[in-house]
C-alpha cells in the first residue's frame, strides 16, 4: 500500500441503531459496517469520506453531523427527499454475542448508484486512491447497482486506484447464493486487498478448509488477502509471505459487535501508514479487541486513547 496520504472513500450504508439495555430501554446511535469502518479510519488519523445516501429527515441530519464531529467527510453523501434511513436493533447475550433485526428495504442507501446525482459521484469516486465496501454493500445495490460499480472500480484500478473489499456475508440480503456467488466472484477479480471470514466463505461458497478460500480469492487475481479466522486471528497472503497472527486475548467480551468492521480500519489504517501486513494485522487486533470490550458499534473516543495503528 502507499506510505503518501491517500485519499479513501468507503461506501456503503449507515442505519440507525437501537441497542437493548438490560432493564428494557433502548439506546439509539448510528452504525453500518462500511460506517464503522470509517468511523474508525477517521479516529486513527486517515483522511476518509464516507459515501452513501440518505434522506431529507431529522436524523438524516444527525448522521450527516455525527460523521462530521468524527472527522469523516459527507460531501459525498446523496440525499434523496421524502426517504429516510434503514434501522437494526441489537440484542446481545450473555457471551456478547449479537442478534441483528433489520428495518432496511426502503433505504435511499440501496439507490445509490441509480439516483439524479449518480452519474456525478461514480466520475468523483474514479479520483479516489482507495475505494473500501463490504459484501453487504454488493447486496443492497442489487443487480442495477452493482452494474455501475464493477466497471467503475474497473476504470479506477487501470488509473492506479486500489480496491478493498471485506466478504460480510449476510444471506437475507441476497435473493439466492447464485447470485451472490456470481457478483462475489466479479468482486474479487476488482479488488486488490481482500478481507474474507471463514464463516462468510464456508457459508456462501461451501468452502470448509482455509487452503481453498486462500486459493479462491488469489486465483481471482487478488494481491493481498487477510483472512479472518473461526480461532481469533487472521492469516496474511501477502508480500510473498503466508503467517498466522493471533489475536489480542480478551478476558471479558462485552459485544462482538464490529468487530470485523474495526480490525479492517486498524489493519487499513497501518497498511496505509506503510506498515508491513503482520505489524498492520496486529494494529487490526489491537483495535477489535477493544471494541467488544464495549457496547454497540462505536466505541466512546476516549475509550481509544493512546490506540495507534
Amino acid at each position: 500500500m502507499p506510505s503518501t496520504a491517500p485519499t479513501v472513500a468507503a461506501l456503503g450504508e449507515c442505519m440507525i441503531e437501537l441497542i437493548r439495555r438490560g432493564d428494557g430501554a433502548l439506546d439509539l446511535a448510528f452504525g453500518g459496517d462500511t460506517l464503522n469502518t470509517a468511523v474508525y479510519l477517521a479516529r486513527l488519523g486517515v483522511a476518509v469520506d464516507y459515501v452513501t445516501a440518505l434522506g431529507d429527515d431529522r436524523i438524516s441530519d444527525d448522521m450527516v453531523a455525527a460523521w462530521t464531529a468524527e472527522g469523516v467527510g459527507t460531501g459525498r453523501v446523496l440525499r434523496v427527499p421524502g426517504r429516510t434511513p434503514g434501522l437494526y436493533l441489537i440484542e446481545t447475550d450473555d457471551h456478547g454475542e449479537r442478534r441483528f433485526l433489520y428495518w432496511r428495504d426502503s433505504a435511499p442507501a440501496r439507490d445509490l448508484f441509480v439516483l439524479p446525482g449518480s452519474p456525478a459521484l461514480v466520475e468523483a469516486l474514479e479520483t479516489y486512491d482507495v475505494l473500501y465496501l463490504s459484501g453487504i454493500s454488493l447486496a443492497i445495490w442489487g443487480e442495477a447497482g452493482r452494474a455501475v460499480l464493477f466497471p467503475l472500480l474497473d476504470r479506477l484500478r487501470r488509473r492506479g486506484g486500489r480496491v478493498v473489499f471485506d466478504t460480510n456475508w449476510r444471506p437475507r440480503l441476497w435473493p439466492d447464493r447464485e447470485t451472490a456467488r456470481q457478483a462475489y466472484d466479479l468482486m474479487f477479480r476488482c479488488t486488490d486487498l481482500a478481507l474474507p471470514g471463514v464463516a462468510d466463505m464456508q457459508d456462501l461458497y461451501g468452502d470448509t478448509a482455509v487452503e481453498t478460500m486462500v486459493d479462491r480469492v488469489r486465483s481471482a487475481g487478488v494481491g493481498e488477502a487477510v483472512v479472518k479466522l473461526a480461532v481469533p486471528g487472521c492469516r496474511i497472503i501477502a508480500d510473498g509471505t503466508d503467517l498466522l497472527v493471533p489475536a489480542v486475548p480478551v478476558a471479558r467480551v462485552v459485544d462482538t459487535t464490529a468487530a470485523g468492521d474495526s480490525f479492517s480500519a486498524g489493519y487499513l489504517a497501518a497498511r496505509l501508514g506503510g506498515a508491513g501486513p503482520e505489524a498492520a494485522a496486529r494494529a487490526g487486533h489491537r483495535l477489535a479487541a477493544l471494541v467488544i470490550q464495549h457496547r454497540g458499534a462505536i466505541i466512546p473516543r476516549e475509550a481509544m486513547a493512546g490506540v495507534v495503528a
